[in-house]
């Protein structure tokens, strides 16, 4: 059953509508709410949506409790493929919980939170930004550690980063639910403006698994290409930033063990042929983002990397 939780005109005899897909079957009352488009320019939880409520039409009787799939919050940022809402230079992720008697986005944005709250679980999809490629991890705040970590390893993402209090925006679709009581897992993978099909059949398997978990799902739910999830707490993420601009060039990509000394890329000077940097893991440990849009600056991110010591 198609809802619409936004209706708002627009100019030109336009609506700016927000709708989800509500997808029910058995008696379980559990509800699991499945979001994503708040930046318009993160684009993997499009194909997710598509193909969790594909497998859940095609195989409903499997199902005991409530999906519902929320693929647009932002849905003019999506149709610009900008990642905030358009015209009104605002990010939708630092708006919540919004305002009853706000603007247009606070009203939105106030909405959504209405809707989702009461729900047994809220997965909310990201991509990265264009310029880094992140392998598929859940982000939790410090202070819901203890709820949702177990929840996160449920998903056999690659890694679960938890973060201090003090790094967390309190604005956000996620920090907005969890602080009202319901459960919201962040997941972030990927790159911006792209679709990585091989992360999206993963965390589409990753919540049947977890569905599975919870008692709402009776059929196949894969797990052999599921990970067992590095949990990361603590200061034990290395960054690394450009010595110098230039154009970044490596054979790699995210999600593997990387050692101390081993090189993860080169800055070079397309004019004369120079290499004028070298990115090097300045530990042994777990790269789990790296640099993806080749142009960078001085003090530019290149990498994350977790490491135990």
């Amino acid at each position: 059953m198609i809802k619409t939780i936004v209706s708002t005109e627009l100019p030109v005899n336009e609506r700016y509508l927000i709708r989800k897909n509500i997808i029910s079957n058995g008696e379980g009352k559990k509800r699991i709410c499945i979001v994503t488009g708040t930046h318009g320019d993160e684009l993997e939880g499009q194909m997710v949506c598509y193909l969790m409520a594909r497998l859940l039409n095609e195989q409903q009787e499997n199902l005991d409790g409530t999906v519902e799939i929320y693929p647009a919050l932002n849905p003019l940022g999506i149709d610009t493929i900008q990642r905030g809402i358009p015209n009104f230079d605002l990010d939708m992720n630092r708006i919540f919980p919004g305002d009853k008697n706000g603007t247009m986005a606070e009203q939105a944005a106030y909405s959504i939170i209405e809707d989702l709250k009461g729900a047994d679980l809220v997965i909310d999809v990201h991509s990265s930004n264009l310029y880094l490629r992140e392998t598929p991890q859940v982000r939790i705040n410090v202070l819901n550690e203890k709820e949702l970590v177990p929840l996160a390893q449920e998903m056999g993402v690659d890694f679960v980063w938890v973060h201090d209090a003090a790094t967390v925006l309190e604005a956000t679709l996620a920090h907005s639910l969890n602080s009202t009581g319901t459960k919201c897992l962040v997941v972030e993978m990927g790159v911006g403006e792209r679709i990585n099909h091989s992360m999206c059949f993963r965390l589409r398997d990753g919540i049947l698994h977890l569905m599975h978990e919870m008692g709402m799902w009776k059929g196949e739910a894969p797990a052999d290409h599921l990970a067992d999830s590095i949990v990361c707490k603590g200061n034990k993420v290395e960054f690394l930033n450009a010595e110098t601009s230039g154009i970044f060039i490596t054979e790699l990509k995210c999600g593997f063990m990387v050692e101390k000394s081993q090189e993860i890329g080169q800055i070079v000077e397309p004019l004369t042929g120079k290499i004028l940097s070298r990115v090097i893991s300045p530990v042994d440990g777990y790269l789990f983002t790296i640099r993806a849009y080749p142009i960078v600056y001085e003090g530019s991110l290149m990498a994350r990397i977790y490491h135990e010591n």
